[in-house]
């Protein structure tokens, strides 16, 4: 048997995944350098949902639990228990000495979606956040040991369903705009469906909620958001950033690979940088469930975790995130540049960069457009994969982003059908990706096949498809539709002054027809303005290639600034 040391550990909550590692002696000693040791006792808050969690704690003696939201603030928040519809146990977290709590949120500056509590009298370690940060980006042994395991803490709770609430009706435009923005964000959260949850329907009677209040979110069980925008949600969640300088150096649109590479070079070369988005951090890529051929990652990354890693350079070096922020306009008054958006904020920066990527092409189906908010999909992530369980699928594209989706979603879909215009995959998928499309024993592919129409009442409930060549038709049930069929660029908020192809993508370098000064390889006809990744007209499709560009444009920055493109 063993002995008191190893009794007290053993309510802990099993580490299988690496969320929960135990610090050693030497790494203790590193942070208690940074920190301070302190008494807490049995019952003490450490930590509330809601709230800032202002410190990196450490257990050296004693136990704490970690607790999903609030639990002296249940009276808002009260669910079924999981065997019953739509509803979820609390998930808590139990951990002894040597272990530490909170996730990348702490990083972000969001508040806790948890409350950590003291179960018995012992001693913390607390490490201040900007002393932590400075590991985390400094210190490769204990820094990428904390941010590898406050990851997979994320991803385990946005898997869970933990942290907001959103109480709403799965038909809502209004509630699918609040669950996209949580998902692209990262946030955990989970859908209280006013159709079929008894928890969503006892809520509203409870709060007194009306039509025009409802969605609603619900932030650590207690704070209550009636329909709000996604910048509110933003806020309450500490998300959005401070609001940028009216004047910078550099402010890149769009936080994609493209955009997140000039940033972090550009800040890393001492020059003030802005970084917008319209919603969040990561852009497509972010969707990507796991991205197996982006150099250096054999096992593969996804792309919440690249965004993530990539949020904290961008905080490291000190540019200013503003998100969500919409661009909505781009002026060049005799060279003097100008953005506005769509809160009234604008700046003017001596240059811009362009990264705003592309826009997900729809669907021409016949009768499609009615289940456009509740049943089409653009992205297959873990949000996505849970709220379609184990029902049958049906994925739309030949390209890399389609194979991974299907693959993906075959991990819990009981079937995945995906549908390919085209007769060969090779022509646009990865061959490692047709591997593993073709040998799994859950996704069929449809070569030569179109979805023709879409059927359903309230909610899709079955699409016709169409084999081209034969015009044989098949009816496939699902309710989930997820489309890959290409994107069009983003560039219509810069007007038309600035040239483009005739696709609408940027031009750039000598392919402008402008006259006047000599444009470097990524600037547009616009002097000081320019574009890299999939905005730009011939760029290469590739998030190893966008990331490159975005590397690339920060000495054609210095150039501009340093031969005449600085304003007084």
């Amino acid at each position: 048997m063993g002995g008191p040391a190893e009794e007290s550990l053993a309510a802990e909550t099993p580490d299988t995944l690496g969320a929960y590692p135990r610090l050693t002696p030497l790494q203790l000693q590193t942070l208690t350098e940074v920190g301070t040791t302190s008494s807490v006792s049995e019952g003490q808050v450490l930590a509330r949902a809601g709230e800032p969690l202002g410190s990196f704690f450490v257990v050296i003696e004693g136990r704490v639990m970690v607790h999903d939201g609030d639990p002296g603030s249940r009276e808002i928040d009260q669910e079924p228990s999981r065997d019953e519809p739509g509803g979820a146990e609390a998930q808590i977290e139990i951990h002894g000495p040597g272990r530490f709590v909170g996730d990348i949120g702490l990083l972000e500056g969001q508040p806790s979606f948890a409350t950590i509590v003291a179960l018995e009298s012992g001693r913390v370690l607390e490490v201040p956040v900007d002393e932590l940060e400075r590991i985390v980006t400094g210190d490769p042994l204990i820094g990428d040991l904390i941010l590898r395991a406050y990851l997979i803490r994320r991803s385990m709770a946005i898997g869970y369903g933990s942290g907001l609430r959103v109480v709403g009706s799965r038909f809502s435009p209004d509630t699918r705009r609040l669950l996209d923005f949580a998902a692209r964000n990262r946030i955990p959260h989970r859908l209280l469906d006013l159709e079929r949850d008894p928890a969503a329907e006892a809520i509203v009677r409870r709060m007194g909620l009306d039509v025009a209040d409802v969605p609603v979110v619900i932030v650590a069980g207690s704070r209550i958001l009636r329909n709000p925008s996604t910048v509110e949600v933003s806020n309450a969640l500490g998300l959005r950033r401070t609001r940028p300088p009216a004047s910078s150096d550099v402010l890149v649109v769009g936080a994609g690979p493209a955009g997140l590479a000039a940033t972090v070079y550009a800040a890393s070369d001492g020059l003030s940088v802005v970084l917008s988005d319209a919603i969040a951090t990561g852009g497509q890529a972010a969707r990507s469930a796991r991205i197996e051929n982006y150099l250096g990652f054999p096992s593969g990354i996804s792309g919440a975790e690249l965004a993530e890693r990539a949020d904290l350079q961008v905080v490291k070096f000190g540019a200013t995130l503003f998100t969500p922020a919409t661009a909505q306009e781009l002026t060049s008054d005799g060279g003097a540049l100008n953005v506005r958006f769509s809160d009234g904020t604008s700046v003017s920066p001596r240059a811009v960069v362009v990264a705003s990527g592309m826009e997900y092409n729809r669907l021409a189906t016949e009768n499609l457009d009615r289940f456009e908010y509740t049943s089409v999909y653009y992205a297959a992530t873990i949000n996505e994969a849970r709220e379609c369980g184990t029902d049958p699928v049906v994925v739309v594209g030949g390209g890399n982003s389609a194979g991974q989706a299907a693959v993906f979603l075959a991990g819990t879909a009981s079937r995945v059908h995906l549908i390919v215009r085209g007769g060969d995959l090779a022509a646009s998928m990865s061959r490692y990706l047709i591997v593993q499309v073709e040998s799994h024993p859950r996704i069929s592919v449809h070569q030569q096949t179109v979805v023709a129409r879409a059927n359903g009442t309230t909610r899709l409930e079955s699409v016709i498809v169409e084999h081209l060549a034969s015009g044989a038709r098949e009816e496939i049930p699902t309710a989930f539709l997820f489309v890959f069929i290409g994107a069009t660029p983003a560039t219509s908020w810069l007007g038309a002054d600035i040239e483009r192809d005739e696709r609408g993508y940027l031009v750039t370098g000598p392919h402008t027809t402008s006259s006047g000064s000599r444009r470097q390889p990524l600037e547009t006809s616009v002097p000081g303005v320019f574009a890299v990744g999939d905005a730009r007209s011939g760029s290469v499709k590739r998030i190893s290639a966008a990331i490159g560009e975005g590397a690339s444009v920060v000495r054609m920055v210095h150039d501009h600034l340093e031969t005449g493109g600085c304003r007084l």
